[in-house]
């Protein structure tokens, strides 16, 4: 088997870039859609000439169907998982996997239980930028990293919360600003500069009149490797900013500015490549590319034909959700908060 046939359930805004990714990889079919609304599910089809269905049972019975991406609601992707784990399908998972710990691993045992592969769509780890920076972090070209920055200094209008009645809620959404916008560059921190040990907040709902979440947030961040660092996020910035990844070492400082990077190494400025994509500062999706999650998918496809594991794993993508959590919790508090609490050591099967 060459190409696997994916489907996906959740037609709202995200899903016509998982769809276009999907048709341009060289290893996956776009093959089918579900919405619970069919005038929903028959215009997604037409669209992409592939098949629609109304009925999730009958969706998720097709003898055809290899792979489920999910694109519904954060809160939602547990019961779906459940429901997809069920009948035999692996599962992409629009990030981030769930909305807390608790239910993030509650889907990670089902599936365990199940034999069923998950991976999250964090497709920031696969531009050109990203992969240069975690090549020269690796091979030690900045000596000891001491300190990491991030800036998500964007803004969504009050119409965008209210276009959809999930948008910032506490259920749904699981939050606001950190949980939904900011958790790419999350991953991102992680993924670069490794494990988080703690987090000490501050989050606020300041400019938003119909949102539960908040959409501000000012975290200082202690890493596991000893670098501290600041992560600003906002939805509130008028003009919205272009997000900004700030690292430096001993021997050097790295910029990434939206997916443009710039290396300076032993005063030296080394550029580096981009796609030059802007990262959706004011609108989601204004002059969005899909070829980072096409490269994304392609890698996770190509780990489903061959036993292998995807880039970002379910269990890997548990680190971005406990810092999210962590962070929830100190803007709580008002307390320093451990990472660590947040993360189960193991995953032991349940049957259910």
């Amino acid at each position: 088997m060459n190409k696997l046939n994916i489907g996906i359930i959740g037609l709202g805004k995200i899903a016509p870039v998982h769809a276009e990714a999907i048709q341009s990889s060289s290893n996956a079919n776009l093959y089918s859609c579900f919405s619970s609304n069919p005038e929903k599910a028959e215009s997604f089809a037409e669209k992409y000439s592939i098949k629609g269905f109304a009925d999730l049972d009958e969706f998720l019975s097709d003898p055809g169907l290899h792979i489920v991406t999910l694109c519904t609601p954060n809160g939602t992707h547990l019961e779906y998982a459940k429901r997809i784990a069920k009948a035999g399908k692996n599962i992409v998972i629009e990030k981030p996997i769930e909305i807390n710990l608790q239910r993030s691993y509650e889907l990670l045992r089902y599936c365990q239980c199940k034999n069923v592969k998950i991976a999250v769509i964090y497709q920031n780890r696969f531009l050109d930028s990203v992969k240069k920076l975690k090549e020269a972090i690796d091979s030690g070209k900045f000596g000891k990293i001491f300190m990491a920055d991030a800036y998500v200094k964007w803004f969504r209008s009050q119409e965008y919360y209210d276009s959809a009645p999930w948008r910032g809620t506490l259920d749904l959404d699981g939050g606001g600003v950190m949980i939904n916008q900011a958790i790419h560059t999350v991953d991102l921190m992680y993924y670069l500069v490794g494990e988080v040990d703690w987090v000490f907040s501050q989050t606020g709902t300041l400019t938003h009149r119909r949102i539960e979440g908040e959409d501000n947030a000012l975290t200082l961040v202690k890493y596991k490797n000893g670098a501290m660092g600041v992560f600003q996020a906002s939805t509130s910035i008028k003009p919205a900013q272009p997000r900004r990844i700030e690292i430096h070492g001993e021997n050097g400082s790295a910029i990434l500015t939206d997916n443009r990077l710039e290396l300076m190494l032993n005063d030296a400025e080394v550029s580096g490549n981009s796609l030059d994509i802007p990262a959706g500062a004011d609108d989601p999706l204004k002059g969005f590319s899909t070829e980072p999650h096409k490269r994304q998918y392609e890698q996770i496809v190509n780990a489903f034909l061959n036993g292998g594991e995807p880039v970002v794993s379910g269990q890997e993508s548990i680190h971005s959700v406990a810092i999210v959590n962590a962070i929830y919790e100190s803007g709580r508090t008002g307390e320093k908060v451990s990472v660590k609490k947040f993360v189960g050591n193991s995953l032991q099967k349940e049957e259910s």
